[in-house]
């Protein structure tokens, strides 16, 4: 029988592999929500990927700097995939614009409506940082 600390350590274990394949399957769930495919034939991420290479050469080095300097507050793990779902959003707004090119407007809508509101504040406070009017984008908030 188990007795005193290798009781507890054991104890200890179980919690924390029970609450490590929570979050990890909970990740993994959602995204296989994203893989499977709607209506159309394709998923969510499909369409994601179909906008950022459709727009890839759209993209200039002002609006590639503008993207990476607004997701740099993402923690690096997740910042590559929070870069590629904001530029898909991007990518979608400006094809369906018919732009010629990537603009800071776009940007600027396409973060908007790829990220969640918690992320919106971050926004705002880097767009007055570099004196840039939130005005026009008052009614995407």
């Amino acid at each position: 029988m188990l007795h005193g600390w290798f009781l507890w350590f054991i104890l200890f274990w179980i919690f924390f592999l029970v609450v490590s394949f929570g979050i990890g399957g909970f990740f993994m769930f959602r995204k296989f929500l994203k893989k499977l495919p709607k209506k159309d034939g394709k998923s969510v991420m499909d369409w994601e990927e179909h906008y950022v290479n459709e727009s890839l050469h759209l993209w200039h080095d002002e609006e590639k700097a503008l993207l990476n300097e607004l997701v740099s507050p993402v923690p690096e793990l997740f910042r590559d995939v929070a870069k590629h779902k904001i530029a898909g959003k991007v990518g979608e707004l400006a094809l369906k614009e018919k732009a010629p090119k990537i603009t800071q407007d776009l940007v600027i809508k396409g973060y908007i409506q790829a990220t969640p509101k918690r992320d919106h504040k971050f926004l705002r406070k880097r767009l007055r940082e570099k004196q840039i009017d939130v005005a026009p984008y008052e009614n995407l908030f």
